[in-house]
């Protein structure tokens, strides 16, 4: 990602390929915005006062117009806590989280992702056993689904009922709470569903083969009763969903229609949801609403976080008219990994403080791995990377007074509510040498009115995954291109081939392509990592969004005994 100071506000780009595009979407009139107050970026540092970093309790709606057109559809996005979701709370909700509670329960989705990926091939001979015709939930946990969690609203049914869901890119099932409740429901405040006053509700059967597609999308293995399928998760801060797996016509907007879209319809729910009607999963699996409305908006997917929660931001699918071939636009491929293949894992190479690459060897960021999340909040990074960081920010914070760790922070600062701070930029480097400059919003977390802290957090094993946060992601378009393959589960992402050049021709009807060259980034290929010469062949059988679908193969030197089969969806075209 690139950030380049413009008047007052940053722009940037960011693309992801199989990809993300980052580019700065601020709260309003062109600026990152918090509390009322106009930040600003010179010289690798951020000036701004603290209370922009404080809760407001007004909602300061964005002004950014929403992507329109046949292609792209757009979401109002607002934060779980802040004023901007007032309306969609019960009546007698209780008090939002405390600071305490929030980086606790953000721990426990750390920990569930963690240990989600650690014991990944428990989880697979355990969904392997036989289904039981049973409807207890099955005794699997499932990602935290933390507490600084982003909602949309959805219609679902016929006639459509309005229902607000929490959006997660670590989730790939949708899910909402239904009538009957035959034990328990949580409190929400909008109607709970009731599909027996939809015309277009309908339970999947067990032998349907969308029931067996609920195991890599759930983790858990689907039940049975009375040939209906059913679904069960259970999250790591034991909140839990299960109910019937069916189909029901969802409304994104008017002209936004898709029927028969795959859900589940919870009987049985519990857990700290704050009022939401359920999950809305963006992850990699085929269940996912990303897959689900691909033949409509194409590949794309994208979000603008806002800086605080009294703003609003959007989630849209498609490209919306969006050119991602420009030359300005740098991108990192996303990476697959087979111990958890829903998550959507990035190459980190390195981190800036205030312009200055921290020495951080690139063997720590691939022993750990890294993804992006958008229900963690706070950034974790293996040990050595994170002592570099907070090493490198305290060198530059000396002129403020530090106050006791909290929670899990450990690099803390007294400051008054009217402060004017100016603190080092903090920007990441990914694979491709994409540069993501972090807003100052995602540098400095305000645990009280009086206190402030460095917003990341060090794993404590040097092997556990790295998480690229939400808070961390405010004001940038997240922009993924994720190429499906609907033999396969899940998504499989493109690499970034450029070759020297492609030689084309027609045969019995089916496009051939042959290539030879070498590729710009190296890319992973476990255990080996390729990163010069290749060649490939392949057909393409269809146009895809952007560019082609192409089936073949690979060779790459000077590992001249790997070949594997690809399948590669990529920008821009073939010539004859």
């Amino acid at each position: 990602m690139m950030a380049t100071p413009i008047a007052s506000s940053i722009t940037i780009s960011f693309l992801f390929c199989a990809s993300l595009l980052l580019l700065l979407c601020s709260s309003k009139n062109g600026y990152a915005l918090g509390g009322g107050e106009r930040k600003t970026m010179q010289s690798n540092f951020h000036t701004f006062q603290f209370n922009s970093l404080l809760p407001a309790s007004v909602c300061s709606p964005s002004t950014k117009d929403k992507r329109k057109g046949t292609s792209s559809v757009s979401l109002k996005v607002v934060h779980n806590y802040g004023p901007c979701s007032h309306h969609l709370r019960p009546e007698r909700a209780s008090a939002p989280p405390t600071v305490t509670e929030i980086l606790t329960r953000d721990q426990s989705r750390v920990n569930s992702i963690q240990s989600r990926l650690r014991q990944n091939s428990l989880e697979k001979d355990s969904s392997s056993s036989k289904s039981k015709a049973t409807t207890t939930i099955p005794a699997k946990s499932g990602l935290s689904i933390g507490s600084s969690n982003y909602i949309v609203t959805v219609g679902l049914g016929t006639p459509k009922k309005h229902l607000s869901l929490i959006f997660d890119t670590g989730s790939s099932f949708t899910w909402i709470q239904c009538q009957p409740c035959t034990v328990f429901c949580y409190k929400q405040k909008q109607p709970i569903f009731d599909p027996s006053r939809s015309t277009t509700y309908k339970n999947i059967t067990c032998t349907s083969r969308h029931c067996s597609q609920l195991s890599s999308a759930t983790s858990t293995t689907p039940r049975c009763s009375t040939n209906t399928c059913v679904y069960g998760v259970r999250y790591g801060d034991n909140s839990i969903s299960q109910g019937f797996f069916a189909s029901e016509t969802l409304t994104l907007t008017p002209s936004d229609v898709f029927p028969k879209y795959l859900f589940g319809c919870g009987e049985k729910n519990q857990g700290l949801w704050n009022g939401v009607a359920g999950l809305i999963g963006l992850g990699r699996d085929r269940l996912s609403i990303v897959s689900q409305v691909s033949s409509k908006y194409g590949n794309y997917f994208s979000y603008c976080l806002p800086s605080t929660p009294s703003c609003t931001g959007y989630l849209t699918f498609g490209t919306g008219g969006r050119s991602f071939t420009g030359s300005s636009l740098k991108f990192t491929p996303l990476l697959s990994k087979s111990k958890g293949p829903s998550f959507y894992y990035v190459d980190i190479i390195g981190i800036k403080v205030a312009g200055k690459t921290l020495s951080i060897s690139r063997s720590v960021f691939k022993k750990s791995g890294s993804i992006i999340d958008s229900g963690t909040v706070i950034t974790r990074l293996p040990p050595a990377a994170y002592d570099a960081l907070k090493t490198a920010f305290r060198q530059h914070m000396t002129q403020y007074r530090m106050a006791k760790p909290f929670s899990i922070f450990d690099t803390c600062y007294r400051v008054k509510k009217n402060t004017t701070l100016k603190i080092p930029s903090i920007s990441f480097v990914f694979g491709g040498n994409t540069e993501v400059v972090i807003d100052s919003s995602g540098i400095l977390f305000a645990t009280s009115s009086k206190k402030a802290c460095l917003a990341f957090a060090g794993n404590s094993n040097s092997s556990d995954m790295g998480i690229f946060g939400n808070a961390q992601q405010k004001t940038l378009d997240v922009v993924y291109d994720v190429a499906v393959d609907p033999d396969l589960s899940g998504f499989h992402l493109s690499v970034p081939l450029r070759v020297g050049g492609w030689s084309v021709c027609v045969r019995k009807n089916k496009l051939w392509v042959l290539g030879i060259g070498c590729w710009l980034w190296s890319f992973p290929v476990w255990p080996w990592e390729c990163s010069s010469i290749g060649v490939g062949l392949g057909v393409v059988t269809k146009l895809c969004s952007g560019g082609w679908l192409v089936d073949g193969w690979f060779r790459c030197w000077p590992m001249e005994l790997l070949a594997m089969e690809f399948r590669w969806c990529g920008l821009g075209s073939a010539a004859a």
